[in-house]
């Protein structure tokens, strides 16, 4: 693997270690993220999961590519998807691509069955 492949992993490992059951705030997520879609995507999904979760159960890097195999996990505490708050714990694996540019996520690509999400919360 490349210096620069090792570089990126890494880079994914510590962005999810300073979001994971932390506040998302502006100053950390633009310590990683330049990407525009992706800090709303965090905005949504912190306004309704607060303080969310995010664990790597494997994460590969080939140049300025880096794919991972995730779980979120979340307390539903507020609006999302039109659901108000539940106080429903939800529990979701994912993929996500991201491709890495001055040393910041410049791009996503994110697979996650936001159906299964949304069961969760209105389950009777």
């Amino acid at each position: 693997m490349s210096s620069v492949a090792v570089d990126n992993k890494q880079l994914i490992q510590e962005y999810f270690n300073a979001l994971s059951g932390q506040p998302k705030t502006a100053k950390v997520v633009n310590l990683y993220v330049s990407d525009e879609g992706l800090k709303e995507h965090i905005r949504v999904a912190e306004e309704g999961f607060p303080e969310y979760e995010l664990e790597a159960q494997q994460i590969v890097a080939e140049g300025n590519l880096v794919a991972a195999r995730c779980t979120f996990r979340g307390v539903h505490r507020g609006a999302f998807a039109g659901i108000p708050s539940t106080g429903r714990s939800v529990s979701q694996n994912f993929m996500i691509f991201y491709r890495i540019e001055g040393g910041r996520i410049a791009e996503h690509w994110m697979e996650m069955d936001f159906r299964e999400v949304v069961g969760q919360l209105t389950k009777s």
